[in-house]
C-alpha cells in the first residue's frame, strides 16, 4: 500500500494521537474557519480544497471531520453539484500529469513510470482517501457513492467518479478487512432490524417471521461486516438444513414446519442473499460468503455434503413478456407469447391438468433463458444466474411454482432454481465460466432447453 492510500482513520491510531486530536478539534476548526458561517452553508467543494491544499494528519483530520459535517446538512442539489465538481475540479492535475508524461518520454526509468502513473491518478481518489481520516468517513463515502449511482442514469458522464469510487472500495471492503459472523436471535437488535430492512429476495414480515428464519436449530444466518460499519452487516445469507434437495421456498418458510435435529442435516440450501449496501454495488461480497459459509458449516455438521441455493430468476418474467432487447429466434417468442397469453390471471390455483399443461412449456423456456439467453459479452441476462455460475456453482434443477408469493408471481411466474456448489467442481466450473463463458448444467436441463414443439393449451 502506497503512503498515498491511508485507509483508516485516526480512531485507529495510537490512543494519544486520537486524544490529541479530539483535543485540538474546537481550536483547529476556529484555526481554518470552520465555525462561521453556519456549516449548513459551507461550500463543500471549498472545504475538499482544503483538505487536499493540506499535509498534516491533524489538520487534515480536522478538515475531514468539517467535510463530513458539512455534507450531511447540505441539500440533494447540494450533493448533486458536489458530485459533478468531482469530475470536472478533481481529476488528474492536467499540467503535473503532461510533465510526467513529457519526463517518461524522455527517460522511460522505473522512477518516472511511478510518477507517470501517480500524476495519472485523479485528485478525487486522494480526496477520498483523506475524508476517510474522519470518524464514519467510510460510511459516508459509501453514502456517497449510493447518491452518485442515482444520478448515473440522467448523467453517464459521471461514470469516472463511480469507477474512481469502486477502485478504493475494492480495497477498503476486500477480504482481508471483512469479519464473518453469525447471526442468531440473540444478536443485538439494530443488528436483526437491519435485516428485516435489507431483505432483498423473501421479504421478513416482522419479528415473528424473523424468528422462524433464525431461531429454529436447523437454520443458519451468516453476515460479512467491516470494522468501519459494525453496526450494519455488508451482505448476508440466510441457509436452511435439510435431508433434500429444496424445490419450494413456500416449505422452507412455513408457519407450521417441524424444524429437524441439524446434526442429521444432509443438505444446506442458501435460500436468501441479500446485500445491504448499495454503495457497494459491483464490489465482490458475495462469493467470499458462500465460500466460508460452506467451510464453517462443513466443520461444525460433518454429515453435510451437499450445498445448494433456492434462487429466484428475476428476469425470467420480463423476458417472456418480451421486455428488453433480447433477440430470440420465431419460434421462441411464439412460445413466449402463448405462454403469457396463458398465465394471464389467477392461474396458480388451477386443477393438475391445467397446472402441468403450463409446466411443460414453462420448463423448457426457464431453461433456455437461463442457459442460452446471453449478454453481448456471452454472460446470461440473468444476475442471480451470473453471481452463482461465476462463483463456480452449476445449474442443477429448475422448481415450478418454487415462489408463490406476489413478488415471485411477479418476477418469474413462480419458477425458481436449484445452484449447487461441488466442492471437488467450484474451480473447473469457474474458470470454464471466466474463460469462454461456459455454463456448468446437469445434462436433463441441457435436454429440457428446447423449444416446445407440441401443442398443450
Amino acid at each position: 500500500m502506497s503512503s498515498r492510500e491511508p485507509v483508516f482513520g485516526w480512531w485507529d491510531a495510537p490512543p494519544f494521537i486520537g486524544e490529541l486530536i479530539q483535543s485540538l478539534s474546537g481550536r483547529g476548526q476556529a484555526l481554518f474557519g470552520l465555525t462561521s458561517p453556519p456549516m449548513q452553508n459551507r461550500d463543500l467543494v471549498g472545504l475538499a480544497e482544503m483538505i487536499l491544499s493540506r499535509r498534516g494528519e491533524v489538520s487534515g483530520a480536522i478538515l475531514a471531520e468539517a467535510f463530513l459535517e458539512a455534507y450531511r446538512q447540505a441539500s440533494g442539489s447540494d450533493r448533486d453539484t458536489f458530485m459533478r465538481a468531482l469530475l470536472d475540479r478533481f481529476g488528474p492535475d492536467s499540467e503535473v500529469l503532461e510533465a510526467a508524461v513529457s519526463a517518461y518520454q524522455a527517460d522511460p526509468s522505473a522512477r518516472n513510470i511511478a510518477r507517470l502513473h501517480e500524476a495519472a491518478e485523479p485528485r478525487r481518489q486522494e480526496l477520498f482517501r483523506r475524508i476517510n481520516f474522519a470518524k464514519r468517513g467510510t460510511a459516508t463515502l459509501v453514502e456517497m457513492r449510493e447518491h452518485l449511482m442515482g444520478m448515473l442514469g440522467k448523467e453517464p458522464a459521471l461514470q469516472p467518479v463511480d469507477l474512481d469510487f469502486c477502485h478504493l472500495f475494492s480495497s477498503w471492503f476486500n477480504r482481508g478487512f471483512l469479519m464473518l459472523r453469525s447471526i442468531d436471535w440473540s444478536t443485538p437488535a439494530n443488528i436483526l432490524e437491519a435485516l428485516i430492512r435489507y431483505e432483498a429476495v423473501h421479504d421478513i414480515d416482522g419479528w415473528d417471521d424473523l424468528r422462524r428464519r433464525l431461531a429454529p436449530p436447523d437454520r443458519r444466518c451468516f453476515g460479512f461486516f467491516h470494522p468501519q460499519l459494525e453496526d450494519e452487516p455488508l451482505i448476508f445469507v440466510e441457509v436452511a438444513l435439510t435431508d433434500h434437495l429444496s424445490s419450494s421456498v413456500d416449505a422452507l418458510l412455513a408457519r407450521d414446519r417441524q424444524p429437524m435435529d441439524p446434526k442429521q442435516a444432509t443438505t444446506a440450501v442458501f435460500y436468501s442473499i441479500s446485500n445491504c449496501q448499495r454503495g457497494l454495488t459491483g464490489v465482490s461480497l458475495g462469493n467470499f460468503l458462500i465460500k466460508q459459509v460452506v467451510n464453517d458449516l462443513k466443520r461444525d455438521l460433518p454429515k453435510l455434503d451437499n450445498f445448494v441455493t433456492l434462487s429466484p430468476i428475476p428476469g425470467f418474467g420480463a423476458w417472456l413478456r418480451g421486455e428488453g432487447r433480447v433477440d430470440d429466434a420465431e419460434d421462441i417468442r411464439e412460445e413466449k407469447k402463448r405462454l403469457v397469453a396463458r398465465l394471464e390471471g389467477d392461474w396458480a390455483s388451477a386443477d393438475e391438468h391445467e397446472l402441468d399443461a403450463i409446466r411443460r412449456v414453462m420448463l423448457p423456456l426457464g431453461a433456455h433463458y437461463l442457459l442460452n439467453v446471453r449478454r453481448g459479452n456471452g454472460r446470461p441476462v440473468d444476475p442471480v444466474a451470473r453471481f452463482h455460475l461465476g462463483n463456480g456453482a452449476q445449474i442443477e434443477r429448475l422448481n415450478f411454482l418454487g415462489d408463490r408469493s406476489a413478488k415471485g408471481m411477479r418476477q418469474s411466474y413462480g419458477l425458481m432454481v436449484n445452484y449447487r456448489y461441488r466442492l471437488g467442481e467450484i474451480e473447473k466450473n469457474h474458470e470454464a465460466y471466466a474463460e469462454s463463458g461456459h455454463i456448468a448444467a446437469m445434462p436433463a436441463l441441457r435436454k429440457l432447453a428446447q423449444p416446445v414443439s407440441q401443442e398443450v393449451f
